[in-house]
């Protein structure tokens, strides 16, 4: 397979982690947790996920003009993410998540978006040329949504494969699942965009068949343990997920689209990456933290393994 050379569009913040034996109820106080600051982001995470695997990524993204921003900035480049059109707004705060996590991995999240709700599309359009000279673009929700139209239009026209992580869950403005070649809801997401609640693999079966009837060409439907729902129009078939213990769930659907990102981009057949982006989410939740959790390629690879 060739290098995968990715763009992704999306979000950058500091991830502020207090890990506990629960998540406090509200009004209650829960003492005794560790504190980590971690970097996180979905754009960030998925843009890291994927260097790690090995593909060209380029960032475009915005941070604030402040301690964070630049430390953001230094570690992408560190990650041999390409940051030319990584900008730092000096009239925002770099985005910041608040994370409680309980002891079996479970979250509970709080963002302040800042700079990550500055991007607009001339930034985006400022990144053209490698947007449209990619494999793949991958897409969130953490920037405002008139930016990812103009992102997922523009690379849909250049013949380039859209990947959207609906996260977190909103509607989607009419005809942009048109630009969009793979749509990867997790279960709430799923109802959240088509009203069928899911609870079983039927109702997932059903979840991504009205979302494909709505414009998305391919549906990865993750379920967490219960695996993915791979829905096109020529095949269903659902990927099992791969047991392991959990420590910190952050960001495992970010592990997942930055693997199946890298997978696909590198030429892999849909359903054998939605497996290696299994693998990839499977080994994010074994970690504490965000970035810190996204797996090497050589991991992923001693992980594999196992299952042959």
């Amino acid at each position: 397979m060739s290098e995968a050379r990715i763009v992704v569009v999306g979000s950058v913040n500091t991830d502020m982690v207090v890990k506990s034996e629960r998540i406090p109820a509200p009004g209650e106080t829960v003492t005794g947790g560790q504190f980590f600051m971690p970097a996180g982001g979905k754009g960030a995470n998925q843009a890291v996920a994927a260097a790690r695997l090995g593909a060209q990524v380029t960032l475009v993204a915005n941070v604030g003009d402040d301690v964070f921003g630049r430390q953001a900035i230094d570690n992408f480049r560190k990650e041999g993410i390409r940051t030319d059109h990584v900008a730092l707004d000096p009239q925002s705060h770099t985005g910041v998540a608040l994370i409680l996590v309980d002891r079996r991995g479970e979250n509970s999240i709080s963002v302040a978006p800042g700079a990550n709700f500055t991007i607009t599309a001339a930034e985006v359009d400022a990144a053209a040329e490698a947007i449209r000279s990619s494999d793949a673009v991958l897409l969130q929700l953490e920037i405002p949504m008139a930016v990812v139209e103009h992102a997922a239009a523009l690379a849909a026209a250049a013949g380039v494969a859209v990947i959207l992580d609906p996260a977190p869950a909103a509607p989607l403005p009419d005809g942009l699942l048109q630009s969009i070649a793979v749509l990867t809801p997790n279960e709430s997401e799923a109802e959240r965009l088509t009203g069928i609640p899911v609870h079983d693999e039927a109702s997932a079966r059903r979840a991504a068949a009205a979302l494909r009837r709505a414009g998305a060409r391919q549906v990865i439907l993750t379920r967490g343990t219960e695996g993915a729902l791979v829905s096109t129009a020529e095949t269903e078939e659902l990927v099992p997920s791969f047991p392991v213990e959990a420590v910190d769930c952050t960001a495992a659907g970010d592990a997942f689209n930055g693997g199946l990102a890298a997978a696909l981009a590198a030429g892999a057949p849909l359903v054998e990456a939605v497996r290696r982006a299994a693998m990839v989410g499977a080994l994010s939740v074994t970690k504490i933290g965000a970035q810190p959790s996204l797996p090497t390629a050589e991991e992923v690879r001693a992980f594999a393994a196992g299952f042959q």
